[in-house]
């Protein structure tokens, strides 16, 4: 909602010749929009911080004799907190607008109302001088002519790890901002990331490994990160290699203690390939890695993670007391 004095010619007119000099700020920072639902991926977009844009906002209407003035007021009928953004020029003329910043009951944690404010005072100035301070989130191309080596972030405050911003009663996703490295050190970033990657033997490692270094791994630029990425899923595809390898190896059956009770040990016998016989039957495998690995993605319905590991249970014959092999999840 906005308000304005009687007349705005005056403020029109300066308005008017001020917009012809305004520029849209530098959008150097990244944000991305965490979603909860595993069928939809994570959407990241540009935007310029709020001092930036206060000094150009300054400098251009200050020249014009138009000044800014934004107040935050309580409003006990709703139970929120306004923010109220003025443009009020030296003819006395002025025009503003009210913008819901969060409910009543965020004043009790003061880190989340601060980055809920700084994000509406923000939204309404640049509404109201009319510049554009963040790229648009609906376009299908966002980042493809982005240039992360020249891009910066601004760490916002976010308590127990997550924030979310409640504006007007409504909550907003989680958002994280995060740092792209230039391009000399993403290239020594990746040159250790892959030292180390050499460095796996099993799925455990690789999968604990992958965990720790997930951050750091999101500072690279994007042709490093690829990179990284590649040889991962080579590195992975070789342990796994190994692995089934292993498994398919014939292993001796364990001590056994005969019906007096005193133990014999028992020649090694070799399993039997089932699956050689005149009526084959598949192999069974289990490898308890790939089970871990599995559990440790999104799951496919509801998006939660970790998630439960699933036979699929039509993908081999039944057999009494035996899942399906443990490829098969």
């Amino acid at each position: 909602m906005h308000r304005s004095s009687e007349s705005v010619a005056a403020l029109a007119t300066a308005l008017a010749k001020a917009q012809g000099e305004l520029v849209n700020p530098e959008k150097s920072l990244i944000a991305t929009i965490r979603t909860d639902r595993g069928n939809e991926i994570d959407r990241t977009f540009r935007y310029a911080p709020l001092s930036s844009g206060l000094d150009i906002i300054r400098k251009t209407l200050g020249r014009h004799e138009i000044a800014t003035v934004q107040t935050t007021a309580i409003d006990q009928a709703t139970g929120t907190v306004n923010l109220t953004t003025v443009l009020a020029h030296a003819s006395g003329e002025w025009i503003a607008s009210d913008w819901p910043v969060c409910s009543l009951s965020d004043t009790a944690t003061p880190r989340r109302m601060g980055a809920a404010l700084t994000y509406a005072r923000r939204y309404a100035l640049f509404t109201l001088v009319g510049i554009a301070g963040e790229d648009d989130i609906d376009a299908p191309d966002l980042n493809d002519n982005a240039d992360p080596a020249s891009q910066g972030s601004e760490t916002l405050p976010k308590p127990n790890g997550v924030e979310r911003h409640t504006v007007a009663g409504h909550s907003r996703k989680p958002y994280r901002t995060k740092q792209i490295l230039n391009a000399e050190k993403s290239a020594a970033l990746r040159d250790q990331l892959l030292y180390e990657l050499a460095g796996l033997a099993t799925s455990a490692d690789g999968t604990g490994w992958a965990k720790n270094i997930l951050h750091a791994k999101n500072t690279l630029t994007q042709e490093d990160a690829q990179r990284v990425e590649k040889a991962f899923e080579s590195k992975f595809a070789e342990i796994g290699e190994v692995a089934a390898d292993d498994n398919s190896k014939p292993k001796a059956f364990p001590r056994t203690k005969n019906s007096s009770g005193s133990r014999r040990r028992r020649g090694a016998v070799r399993a039997i390939d089932k699956s050689k016989l005149l009526f084959g039957e598949p192999r069974r495998y289990r490898n308890k890695a790939h089970l871990k690995f599995v559990a440790s993605q999104c799951c496919l319905i509801c998006g939660r993670q970790p998630s439960d590991a699933h036979h699929l249970r039509f993908a081999q014959h039944r057999a009494l007391g035996r899942k399906v092999s443990d490829e098969f999840t």
